[in-house]
């Protein structure tokens, strides 16, 4: 297996395999901002032309600098601070500021489309590892590799879709145990498999947050949320 498999591999640990790689990737692209291209002029660039990046990573990147003590919030109020003096301009003039694109947005959403085309190339080495692994992809990465592996080779993809069914019936197992456990009859506490299963229960429904899962939030799409 080469070291994109080993990668896919690794990251199968529990819950969505995928989503675990995005938020890695996500929080690697906000330290190698913070740390090492605050004063470049074209990731001030990007800033401007997003008027700060969408909602989600504006506050995420704020929160990461006050985090870290190498770091602090200066950098980020040196470039948010350029952005307010755009927006004070533009109502001066009368002018609405045009927003684009949030650049950290559209890497994650790269890298996923990246991750689910490298797991359907492996999908032979790698499914006996997700099969006997404690991950249970999410609900719009098992769509998106379904998707792909249709395209691909069905037969896998019925395997897939058999193994992610087997899958999430055990974590209704699980679930259904802890939720039985309150009950004021019940003689034991949740053990620690079943205290786990309502937070990776919402991982399979929603997983996690991320640039992308933020970004194609459906009542976005119909208008109804505004990220940015």
């Amino acid at each position: 297996m080469d070291l994109i498999g080993v990668y896919l591999r690794e990251a199968m640990d529990e819950g969505c395999p995928v989503c675990r790689i995005l938020r890695s990737y996500e929080e690697s692209q906000i330290d190698t901002i913070l740390y090492e291209h605050v004063n470049d002029p074209e990731v001030r660039k990007k800033f401007q032309e997003s008027s700060g990046l969408c909602t989600y990573h504006a506050w995420k990147t704020l929160k990461k600098a006050y985090s870290e003590p190498l770091l602090g919030p200066l950098g980020v109020a040196v470039i948010y601070e350029s952005i307010l003096s755009r927006y004070i301009a533009s109502l001066e003039e009368r002018k609405s500021p045009n927003e684009g694109e949030c650049f950290l947005c559209e890497l994650v959403q790269q890298k996923e489309k990246d991750t689910i085309e490298a797991f359907a190339e492996r999908i032979e080495e790698l499914l006996p590892d997700y099969e006997n692994s404690n991950s249970i992809l999410c609900k719009r990465h098992y769509k998106m590799l379904l998707q792909e592996l249709n395209q691909r080779d069905p037969k896998t993809a019925d395997r897939l879709r058999e193994i992610q069914i087997k899958k999430l019936k055990e974590l209704q197992k699980r679930i259904n145990s802890f939720i039985n456990k309150f009950d004021y009859r019940a003689e034991e506490e949740p053990t620690k498999e079943e205290t786990s299963s309502l937070p990776l229960t919402i991982e399979v429904l929603k997983g996690l947050e991320t640039g992308v899962t933020i970004r194609e939030h459906p009542e976005k799409k119909r208008g109804l949320l505004h990220w940015r």
